[in-house]
């Protein structure tokens, strides 16, 4: 069972995370919605295509964009659809 952890709140949990590049993606479902918050931000991976942002808001403080996904990513990174990676002070492990 993998967690994504921030400001002692357990933001994701799986047993099923997909890894990719180092990074660990939670399926959507494992991810508890009451932490996000939409954001505006995209960025581009020449491989994987846009990727869309979150920012968590945990106990009042805010970590802004530090969750990812790719709503439409390439087919060679399609195993990461439906599925989202954390960064920026997000604690993932087990």
């Amino acid at each position: 069972m993998v967690k994504a952890t921030w400001n002692g709140a357990v933001i994701a949990e799986s047993g099923e995370t997909v890894m990719v590049e180092g990074n660990h993606y939670f399926p959507r479902g494992s991810v508890n919605d009451e932490f996000l918050l939409p954001s505006d931000r995209t960025t581009e991976c020449v491989w994987k295509g846009t990727a869309h942002y979150y920012s968590l808001q945990v106990a009042g403080e805010r970590n802004a964009d530090a969750a990812w996904y790719y709503p439409n990513p390439s087919h060679d990174a399609g195993n990461i659809r439906g599925h989202v990676a954390f960064w920026n002070g997000v604690t993932v492990g087990d």
